[in-house]
């Protein structure tokens, strides 16, 4: 299902708190495995370095954030959309919307979240390689995908 009146637009600083909202909440679904504490510390490092210096983009639904995606190059740094709007079509449209302007995208994911491997596979994404810890080091597998 898609939305009309689904729009993206290019991250504006205000967003902020609503973005590291979406972040946890969907992280929380996603990741359990992390833990609370891992994730609020992550939610500092997202706010401090990856909303400044990535290129985002956010799904703005009835006037209301409800995702974001975050572009390093061709990298697919984060893809986070509200869980009560999962479903929708919202991550879809945002991974469309930035491939527009590139051939070929990569992300990473982690082997344990039960959910996005499979959404991304959905999307024309396959597994490249694999790796026993994320980037912080910590005993988590990670899944390389790119599609293009």
């Amino acid at each position: 299902m898609t939305f009309p009146e689904l729009t993206l637009r290019a991250f504006e600083p205000q967003d902020t708190d609503r973005l590291l909202d979406i972040w946890l909440s969907a992280s929380r679904l996603g990741h359990p495995f992390l833990g609370d504490n891992i994730l609020l510390a992550q939610r500092d490092i997202v706010r401090d370095v990856y909303l400044p210096g990535a290129e985002n983009h956010v799904a703005v639904l009835d006037g209301q954030a409800v995702g974001f995606i975050g572009m390093m190059d061709c990298f697919i740094g984060g893809l986070f959309v509200d869980p009560a709007h999962h479903g929708h079509g919202i991550g879809r449209a945002l991974v469309d919307y930035v491939s527009q302007q590139r051939p070929m995208l990569e992300l990473d994911v982690y082997a344990d979240n039960k959910l996005a491997p499979d959404f991304y596979r959905k999307l024309g994404f396959h597994e490249v390689s694999r790796r026993p810890h994320d980037d912080e080091g910590l005993p988590f597998e990670v899944i390389l995908m790119r599609r293009g």
